[in-house]
């Protein structure tokens, strides 16, 4: 590959209107993470990686699905190879992915934390390894100070209800000035036709010291568990969905139902959903009690391949984007709430880029003028965190909706080098709307649209959270 210079000051900077957007407005803005997967011990810990395969390659499925699919054998992925040997192999997998976000990933991760500017190949893998992780071996490079780094002022990692929290206490006595929150993630007591789910009653019973076996002991169980987070600082939930259920029910009904699952009794696809639609109600309604914003990451199809996943477990890239139907039930859901003023903030995002419309134009059924952006479409994730998706769902809120409300960006990540997505974020906002004004379809109001660039990527979100 060529010597020259790849991450440049102005890279995807598409003219000079971009270049002046990005450098005079967004670039220093600090970074609210509001959704990601970052682990909270290793943060309250302080933890030091000691090599790169262990910072950027332990648990990151894009790219063990990129080297899966050149052909390399699974123990330099998630297998039992060296670290050095799993390190060499990514590189060697990195030039041939070109037009995958990952190389732009990868360049700009290498710059941002290591001032590594020459492209990642199997020839420098060895140079490149050694020196990484002698500076991950160093307290400068430790979590907090990889947070520290990329000017990251929020994160809000993600718990399931029966976590101790634990980590974040430690982190909040610690006075460590990046604001790490959690989120309250409860699928799993919703998810009744799930093969785990009375397993998952019994450790939900423990966190919340009380029995569970009719629907209103799991709705206090699950209650208490929301005040024990709303009282270690959580102000957000995040739900991980296929798609919104809603059906008609009644409490007598789902007791039912619960109390029939509790026998090891099947249950019918009307009783499951039933079910799933008067929980995931109930805590609605006990997010907006709460002032909390709630999330809902809809449309994956998960764990598609059985072999690998019995090898491997879930969350190790054998996920893709499923073609639910959307429309019907969310905006059920959502007038259900609305209807008894027990609609919260709420952020909605698609996986299925077919949906981006549906998305785009939901939103704005339920924002009132009570909250400014109070329904949010959410910012391109999973598969489509890259130039193309995330282009595409801000062409759909801007044309159906209002940009300039917009929250912007989030990893959902696994990785403490992944922040640099914030900058190639913020690089593409300032492209697009530097193309605009080139071609004379916004006015050439630096000023302004600087201001609006700078509320895309911190202010609306500082905001909304309100952390």
């Amino acid at each position: 590959m060529s010597t020259k210079k790849f991450i440049t000051d102005n890279f995807l900077l598409t003219n000079k209107y971009a270049e002046e957007l990005y450098h005079g407005y967004a670039k220093d803005m600090p970074i609210i993470d509001y959704h990601c997967h970052l682990s909270p011990g290793d943060i309250a810990d302080d933890r030091a990686f000691g090599n790169i395969t262990k910072a950027w390659l332990d648990g990151d499925h894009y790219k063990w699905r990129a080297m899966r699919t050149l052909g390399i054998d699974e123990k330099f992925v998630t297998g039992s190879a060296p670290d050095r040997e799993k390190f060499r192999h990514w590189a060697k997998t990195v030039p041939y992915t070109l037009r995958n976000p990952l190389f732009h990933w990868t360049q700009l991760e290498l710059a941002r934390y290591f001032g590594e500017f020459e492209l990642l190949n199997e020839n420098n893998a060895e140079r490149i390894y050694t020196e990484t992780s002698e500076k991950l071996q160093s307290p400068d490079y430790s979590c907090r100070n990889l947070l520290t780094r990329m000017n990251v002022e929020v994160v809000c990692t993600t718990e399931d209800p029966i976590d101790s929290l634990e980590h974040h206490q430690k982190i909040a006595k610690s006075g460590f000035k990046t604001h790490i929150s959690t989120s309250f993630r409860p699928d799993k007591a919703i998810m009744i036709g799930n093969d785990g789910f009375l397993e998952y009653l019994g450790k939900l019973e423990k966190a919340a010291e009380s029995p569970i076996n009719s629907l209103k002991e799991l709705k206090d169980a699950l209650l208490n568990r929301l005040q024990y987070f709303h009282g270690n600082g959580c102000k957000v939930s995040d739900h991980g969905l296929s798609n919104i259920p809603f059906a008609t029910y009644t409490d007598a009904e789902v007791d039912g139902i619960l109390k029939k699952r509790l026998k090891k009794q099947q249950l019918t696809s009307e009783e499951i959903e039933k079910f799933e639609s008067a929980v995931l109600q109930f805590l609605a309604k006990e997010y907006h009690s709460m002032g909390w914003v709630q999330q809902f990451h809809l449309g994956a199809l998960r764990n598609n391949n059985k072999r690998m996943l019995a090898q491997l477990g879930p969350d190790t890239g054998w996920d893709s984007i499923g073609d639910y139907p959307q429309a019907a039930t969310l905006s059920k859901f959502l007038n259900s709430l609305d209807s008894e003023d027990k609609l919260t903030k709420t952020i909605i995002y698609n996986l299925n880029p077919s949906d981006n419309e549906v998305m785009a134009t939901m939103i704005g059924n339920f924002n009132d003028g009570s909250v400014k952006g109070k329904v949010q479409f959410g910012s391109g994730w999973w598969f489509l965190d890259q130039k193309d998706g995330m282009t595409k769902q801000m062409n759909a809120l801007s044309n159906m909706g209002l940009i300039s409300c917009f929250i912007g960006m989030l990893t959902d990540s696994r990785s403490f080098l992944s922040y640099p997505r914030h900058e190639y974020f913020r690089r593409l906002v300032c492209s697009i709307f530097g193309e605009e004004i080139e071609k004379g379809e916004l006015p050439q109001d630096m000023e302004w649209i600087g201001k609006i660039i700078q509320d895309i990527s911190y202010n609306n979100a500082k905001e909304y959270f309100n952390f």
